[in-house]
């Protein structure tokens, strides 16, 4: 309920509350059916509904959404529990998940991990069941759930992003080796004799099968696998290895593992004076926006945040709104290989 009347001045009448039987003879209905059209209940004909929206409206009206949610055990509340805000992968999946849960009409509560161990997540599950939320969406990224070395506790409405622990918990991720197999093919198909690669962190899920699919497509092929290059997603660690592969006078294609460090490889080129494509072909992973911008414009394997994070939500309100039915194991997003200016054919 809210206040209502008086001048909300000291000394003035004291404010009054609209209740739902307020509302209810503003309308000319019964306070169940209030009640109905408060809880977004179906089974309220449209005309009567719009009676009593418009009755809410004039007298300012607002449910208890806290009442509610003791009442029916719902809060409309999605947590999310993350390693990572600053990484392009955890912020966009954050923001698909926020836009997703909001047209179901759910809210989100971000709690942010400075430190992925057992103790942190258990605490952040804590955190999550005091301020009440109906289910849980934890973005891993690193290696751990899959490891073994944390555990979620049961009994919890939970979906995984960025994980390999679909045996235990329904996860959605990208189809991280499919898109690296794709951006190493392409380059292969150009008639490049091998593909030079930067890394993501040894740590992260989403690095450790980039990587994996980057070897076995040049195993496959026959051609030879040059020792990969380790950074940690920034355009610093790009720009380490690019001044190393500028060195190399057999390099003649990199395939990066995000586009942040491809645009530091790109600048460590073109501070030693390798052209691209002409010299070196580079390839990156995510596509985000500035991808097209760069110089030149990059080649780039494009991941759909948005549908991760729309899938997240449907997983998260199947489980909420279906008593926890919805089975373990991981539902993989497709990649599409964006062909742009920063790759070619090798000279000669």
């Amino acid at each position: 309920m809210v206040e209502r009347g008086g001048s909300g001045v000291p000394g003035g009448r004291r404010k009054q509350r609209v209740s739902m039987a307020d509302v209810a003879k503003l309308a000319g209905v019964s306070s169940q059916t209030v009640s109905r059209v408060s809880n977004g209940h179906p089974g309220v004909i449209a005309a009567t509904r719009e009676q009593v929206l418009a009755a809410m409206r004039e007298l300012g009206y607002r449910p208890n959404s806290a009442a509610r949610a003791l009442r029916y055990g719902q809060f409309n509340t999605i947590g999310v529990i993350l390693f990572s805000l600053s990484s392009t992968g955890n912020s966009r999946t954050v923001e698909a998940i926020a836009t997703h849960a909001a047209a179901e009409g759910y809210a989100i509560t971000l709690i942010p991990i400075d430190v992925p161990t057992q103790d942190n997540v258990l605490g952040a599950f804590t955190r999550m069941g005091e301020l009440a939320v109906d289910a849980v969406v934890v973005i891993m990224e690193v290696h751990l759930l899959d490891a073994g070395t944390v555990q979620l506790p049961p009994g919890v409405h939970v979906v995984v992003v960025d994980s390999d622990a679909g045996d235990r918990y329904c996860v959605v991720d990208t189809d991280q080796a499919d898109g690296a197999r794709r951006a190493v093919r392409h380059l292969l198909d150009l008639g490049h004799e091998t593909v030079w690669h930067v890394t993501g962190p040894e740590s992260s899920y989403a690095g450790q099968r980039r990587t994996q699919a980057w070897r076995a497509v040049l195993q496959e092929a026959g051609r030879p696998v040059p020792p990969p290059l380790h950074g940690d997603w920034s355009a610093e660690s790009g720009y380490a290895a690019g001044l190393t592969l500028a060195e190399r006078p057999d390099c003649t294609a990199v395939f990066t593992a995000n586009d942040q460090m491809a645009l530091g490889v790109l600048r460590a080129f073109h501070e030693r004076g390798v052209a691209v494509p002409e010299d070196v072909s580079v390839v990156g992973f995510d596509d985000i926006p500035d991808a097209a911008y760069f110089v030149p414009p990059l080649t780039t394997v494009h991941q759909d945040f948005a549908e991760v994070g729309r899938r997240c939500v449907e997983k998260a309100l199947q489980q909420i709104r279906g008593g926890g039915g919805v089975r373990a194991g991981t539902d993989l997003v497709p990649t599409s290989l964006v062909v742009r200016e920063s790759t070619a054919a090798p000279r000669g």
